[in-house]
C-alpha cells in the first residue's frame, strides 16, 4: 500500500538533515541532502497534482448542485402546470423527482465542503513542504560553505607550511653565502638531497677514524 500524502507530508517536513544523514552509513551528507530535496520536489508534485484533481471534483460537485437546484426549481413551476390542468399522474412523477433531488443534494453539499477543507488541507502541505525544501537547501548551502572553509583553511595552513620552509631555506642560503665571502669558506649545501649523503659521509669518516685508533692499539702491543 503506497503511503499516504498526509503520511508522507508529515513525515518530510518532521524530519531533520541531521537525522537523514544520520541513518544512511558511507554517504556522503551532500548527496544525501540532495536526495532528501529531490524527494521534497516529487512530493510537492505529487501534492499538487492532488490538489488539482481535488479542485477538479469541488467544480464537478458544484455545477452538479447547481443543475439539481436548477432541476427541482423547473419542476416546481411544472407541477403547477400539471395540478392546474389535473394531471395527476405527471404531478407524482414530478414530486417523486424532487425527492430525489432533495436526497441528493446534501451529499452534494456535503461533497463540496469536504473538497474545499481538503483543498486548503493540500495547500497547506504544499506551502510546508516548499518551506521544508528552502530550509534544507539554506542547510545544504551552510554545509558546502563550511566545506568549502575547511578545505581552504586546510590550503592556507600547508601553504603557511611550504612558506615557512622557503624562509628557512632561503636564510641558510644567505647564510652560507655571507660565510662564504667572508672567510672564502663554501657554505653546507642544505638541500634535502644531499643532507643524506653528507651524513653518510661524516659515518664514514667516524668510521675510518675508529679502525685507525684500532689499528694503533694493535700497534703498539705488538
Amino acid at each position: 500500500m503506497s503511503e499516504s500524502i498526509t503520511r508522507r507530508v508529515a513525515r518530510l517536513v518532521s524530519g531533520s538533515v541531521n537525522a537523514i544523514v544520520d541513518a544512511v552509513e558511507n554517504s556522503a551528507p551532500e548527496t544525501v541532502m540532495e536526495q532528501a530535496i529531490r524527494e521534497l520536489d516529487v512530493a510537492i508534485a505529487d501534492t499538487r497534482s492532488e490538489l488539482g484533481q481535488q479542485v477538479a471534483q469541488k467544480h464537478l460537485a458544484s455545477k452538479k448542485l447547481m443543475e439539481e437546484n436548477s432541476r427541482y426549481e423547473a419542476l416546481a413551476s411544472q407541477l403547477e402546470v400539471a395540478v392546474a390542468n389535473g394531471r395527476d399522474d405527471l404531478a407524482e412523477a414530478g414530486i417523486a423527482e424532487q425527492m430525489d433531488i432533495e436526497a441528493r443534494i446534501p451529499v452534494l453539499e456535503a461533497a463540496i465542503a469536504d473538497g474545499a477543507a481538503r483543498e486548503k488541507e493540500l495547500e497547506g502541505f504544499v506551502q510546508a513542504l516548499q518551506a521544508k525544501k528552502r530550509e534544507m537547501q539554506a542547510e545544504l548551502r551552510a554545509f558546502v560553505q563550511a566545506q568549502q572553509a575547511s578545505s581552504q583553511a586546510a590550503s592556507t595552513a600547508a601553504q603557511r607550511v611550504d612558506t615557512a620552509a622557503d624562509k628557512a631555506g632561503r636564510a641558510s642560503d644567505a647564510f652560507g653565502r655571507v660565510l662564504e665571502k667572508a672567510s672564502g669558506i663554501a657554505g653546507r649545501d642544505t638541500n634535502l638531497s644531499n643532507a643524506g649523503k653528507l651524513a653518510e659521509l661524516e659515518d664514514l669518516a667516524r668510521k675510518n677514524r675508529v679502525a685507525e685508533r684500532l689499528a694503533a692499539l694493535k700497534a703498539g702491543k705488538n
